[in-house]
């Protein structure tokens, strides 16, 4: 494929409007038989779709494949991350079981996804700087405030002041307030929520060093930060909303702050588990 990194069965359910009849004919059978597909020649496959050869290579490359072979090389390594959305849409015609199975099949293929995509030097980057912190506050608005608020519980454990306004007037005035030696992260899937951009933007302004959890390398708010971590995930809202992006951004959340944590002197882990034996201590009452 021209784009190594793309999924081939979501580029193939993008451009299904696009393609020609016979092309859709051959979309419409990978798609419904991705994995035989693998193993079938450019024969097997023009005869079971009742087109010519030649349509069959003309889809290839409509698809961004250069023939026939590679696209085949495409769709194994797009089986490596599970089910596409397009297999895992929701229908009116489905019942508990099919709904289940679909969410669950979309969210651990989005994870992959994510998990291939994700820059390792980026991560190791915004582990140095959070380190390095004087001070984390994590800004998310509408629904990555959710990853915002878990992050923020998560830090002060490292004997760092966090803070995670989610009121817009809250994050402007925080990021104003905000200097060198200072760190923000934020959140947000679209990279575009005005509220975070501004912020980011007024916080970088202040010298404090920005962390951008977005959801692709050039969003807005990538560009206004100083480490990009893009949490690309395979979103599908035609019918219902995912929770997926803000899953992904907790788990990246939780990948920082276990890297932060292993970085943490022992007499400071020894103070964590300490905690966490009160806190279990609380949680068990002894009430039956």
């Amino acid at each position: 494929m021209n784009k190594q990194d793309d999924n081939l069965l979501e580029q193939i359910s993008r451009q299904l409007p696009e393609l020609k009849r016979s092309q859709r004919k051959v979309a419409d059978f990978v798609l419904e038989n991705p994995a035989a597909v693998t193993e079938m020649r450019l024969s097997d496959i023009a005869a079971k779709t009742g087109v010519s050869e030649p349509s069959v290579i003309r889809f290839c490359v409509s698809v961004g494949c250069s023939g026939y072979q590679d696209l085949k090389i495409a769709l194994a390594r797009s089986l490596a991350y599970g089910r596409a959305t397009s297999h895992s849409a929701i229908s009116p015609v489905d019942d508990v079981d099919d709904v289940i199975d679909k969410i669950f099949d979309f969210n651990l293929s989005s994870l992959n996804w994510v998990r291939s995509k994700l820059d390792h030097a980026q991560i190791v980057r915004a582990v140095d700087a959070l380190a390095a912190a004087r001070q984390i506050q994590f800004f998310g608005f509408g629904a990555s405030a959710i990853a915002a608020l878990d992050a923020q519980q998560k830090f002060p454990l490292f004997g760092k002041p966090c803070g995670a306004p989610a009121d817009g007037h809250q994050m402007m005035i925080m990021a104003a307030m905000l200097q060198k030696g200072d760190v923000v992260v934020a959140i947000s899937n679209t990279g575009a929520t005005r509220e975070i951009l501004q912020s980011a933007q007024v916080a970088r302004d202040r010298g404090a060093v920005v962390i951008g959890i977005t959801g692709a390398p050039d969003t807005p708010l990538a560009r206004r930060s100083d480490i990009v971590i893009s949490v690309e995930t395979l979103e599908n809202t035609d019918l219902y909303t995912p929770t997926i992006s803000r899953i992904s951004a907790m788990v990246v959340i939780d990948i920082l702050s276990t890297l932060s944590s292993l970085r943490l002197p022992k007499d400071h882990q020894t103070r964590i588990a300490e905690m966490k034996t009160l806190l279990s201590d609380i949680r068990n009452t002894g009430m039956l």
